[in-house]
This record gives C-alpha cells, sequence and structure tokens, in this order.
C-alpha cells in the first residue's frame, strides 16, 4: 500500500508539471514574456502591464481610419473592426488573468508547498530507514558475539534498546509519509475543481469573442453595398465593394443586366455536357442539375468563365463549369 502511494504521488507530480508548463504556453506563447514574468516574480516585483494582440490590432486600425478618413467607407469599416478587436484583446486579458488565479496558481501551490513537503518528509524517511537497517546489523553482530563472551551483553542490550528506538522513529515516519501522501487524493479533488473553472473561463472567453464578432457582422451588414458610394469609383476598383465577391454569390450573372430568359443561344459554339455532381440551384437564375445527365451548354458575352448558360428540354439558367463534364 505505501508504495502504491509513492507511486501515485510520483505520478501526480510529474503530470501536474507537465499541464502546468503546457498551460503556461497556451495562456502566454511568447517564450520571452515567460521569461521576463518569472523574473518579476522571483524578484517579487508586478509584471508591467502588455498590450494583448488584439489590442494593437485595434490600434493600428483606428490610426489607420483617422489617416484615411473616418467619413470613408475603408476609414468607417476599419473604426468599427479596430474597436471590435480592441473588445476582444479585452477578453483575452481577462481570460489570461482569470486564468492564471484559478488554474495555474493552485497547481504552482501544490509543486511548490504540497510537494516539497512531502519529499522532505520522505528524505527524513529514508534515512530512518538507512538508521534502522544499521541497528538491526548491529544487533545481528551483537547476538553472534553473545556466545564468545558475557562482556557483550551490556553491547547487546545497548543494540537491543537502539533497535528498538530506531524503529520507533521509522514507524512514526513512516506514519507522517503515508497521511502526506494519502493527501494526494484531496489535491486531485482539489485539481479537478480548478480545472472545472478553467473550462468555464475559456468556455466564457470565447463566448465573449463570438458575440463580439457576431455584432460586428451585424453592424457592417447594416449598410447595403450600394450605399458605399460605388459611383465615385470605377468599376473593379479596390474602393468599390461590388468586385468583392460575396460569399454564397456564385458569379456576376446575378445581376440586372442579364436576363436568363432573354438569352439567345448563339448560332454556333453549343456543347453537350455530362453533368458530374447534383446541384441545386440557388435562384430561378440558376439550372438544377443531377449527376449523369446531359444537358447542353454555351457561353455568352461578358459571362465569368466559371459559369455558362444550360439547357435543358424547356428550361434554361446558369450551371457552375465544376460541375460538368464537357464532351466534344
Amino acid at each position: 500500500h505505501f508504495e502504491n502511494l509513492l507511486s501515485r504521488a510520483d505520478c501526480t507530480k510529474n503530470w501536474t508539471e507537465k499541464i502546468y508548463r503546457q498551460t503556461e504556453v497556451v495562456l502566454q506563447p511568447n517564450p520571452g514574456a515567460r521569461i521576463e514574468e518569472f523574473l518579476f516574480e522571483k524578484l517579487d516585483r508586478k509584471v508591467p502591464p502588455r498590450p494583448t494582440n488584439g489590442d494593437i490590432l485595434g490600434q493600428f486600425m483606428l490610426e489607420a481610419a483617422k489617416e484615411f478618413g473616418p467619413g470613408t467607407p475603408y476609414g468607417s469599416t476599419l473604426i468599427k473592426v479596430g474597436d471590435c478587436q480592441r473588445r476582444l484583446g479585452g477578453a483575452e486579458r481577462e481570460f489570461l488573468q482569470t486564468s492564471s488565479i484559478s488554474f495555474l496558481t493552485p497547481l504552482r501551490n501544490f509543486l511548490e508547498g504540497d510537494w516539497r513537503t512531502i519529499s522532505k518528509e520522505r528524505r527524513l524517511l529514508e534515512n530512518r530507514r538507512l538508521d534502522l537497517d544499521a541497528c538491526k546489523a548491529r544487533l545481528k553482530k551483537a547476538k553472534t558475539a553473545e556466545a564468545k563472551a558475557a562482556l557483550w551483553n551490556e553491547e547487546l542490550d545497548k543494540a537491543e534498546h537502539e533497535l528498538r528506538v530506531a524503529q520507533t522513529e521509522f514507524d512514526r515516519q513512516a506514519e507522517v509519509t503515508r497521511l502526506l501522501l494519502e493527501g494526494i487524493s484531496n489535491t486531485h479533488v482539489n485539481h479537478l475543481h480548478c480545472l472545472c473553472e478553467f473550462v468555464e473561463v475559456q468556455a466564457m472567453y470565447y463566448s465573449q469573442c463570438h458575440k463580439y464578432m457576431q455584432e460586428l457582422q451585424k453592424e457592417l451588414g447594416r449598410k447595403s453595398p450600394h450605399s458605399l458610394e460605388v459611383n465615385s469609383h470605377p468599376a473593379g476598383s479596390p474602393t468599390d465593394p461590388s468586385a468583392f465577391p460575396q460569399l454564397n454569390s456564385p458569379s456576376p450573372l446575378k445581376t440586372d443586366t442579364l436576363q436568363i430568359e432573354e438569352v439567345q443561344p448563339p448560332a454556333s459554339g453549343t456543347r453537350k455536357a455530362k453533368v458530374l455532381y447534383d446541384y441545386d440551384a440557388a435562384d430561378s437564375n440558376e439550372l438544377s442539375l443531377r449527376a449523369d445527365e446531359l444537358i447542353t451548354v454555351y457561353t455568352v458575352p461578358g459571362m465569368d468563365s466559371d459559369w455558362l448558360i444550360g439547357e435543358r428540354g424547356n428550361q434554361k439558367g446558369t450551371v457552375p463549369v465544376t460541375y460538368l463534364e464537357l464532351l466534344s
């Protein structure tokens, strides 16, 4: 039982040490910053406040917005995103502080407090065991010499007394060490509580980040791309919002200038194509596809190269090229 307690204690110490070190890396990936914090701690000085990456990025965006003009579309968007990045940085800073207090500190207290006490008592127990072995050897030697001379009687009594004293001290130290080692179970319970708190803090941090990003998305989505003064910039310029592809927007065919029902097939240039995968039309301008069917396809001037006009009987609509195998 005692050897099992020793083994369990060593295992707890080793894994606690590894978890503690790796948690430090997760909370502060920069090794230079970790060394700086360690030195400040050893010098018993307060660690100076350090801005997070989100704080720095947000500050850069806000300063850029001042240079570009807060009234411009790019400048106003920079202000919104920069403010969100600063809030994310604040949430990260709060997460780091809370995790350090609720999770790292208890692990470090165990390694620097309880474990040092256990190690000290184990060393004392080892010394008591060595003393006990020496007394046993001396008693054995005295008993062997007892038959040779009566003068050894006094030495025998003395050796027996020393053995009783050493045995008593060893038993007492073994009991003290056993009680400390059995306390490892309480340490596991305490570390489990701290681990749950760490998970809650981490979940709260990511929830805050998700909330901030949702708020930013809603705020950016309030302003229609058509209201960003697109007429003041040439089409396709970097500041033209229409130049940026929107999510779930398959092609520039979905504009008012191209009506599918008005598109006529060219006199030549139509081809047959085999459909490779099923495709569900996103709107009335597209044509739904079923795998392995044959359709007629062609293109018209101004179309995106990733899309074609597809016909199946009286049905007509745009289809993605990647879903087709063009036949000769």
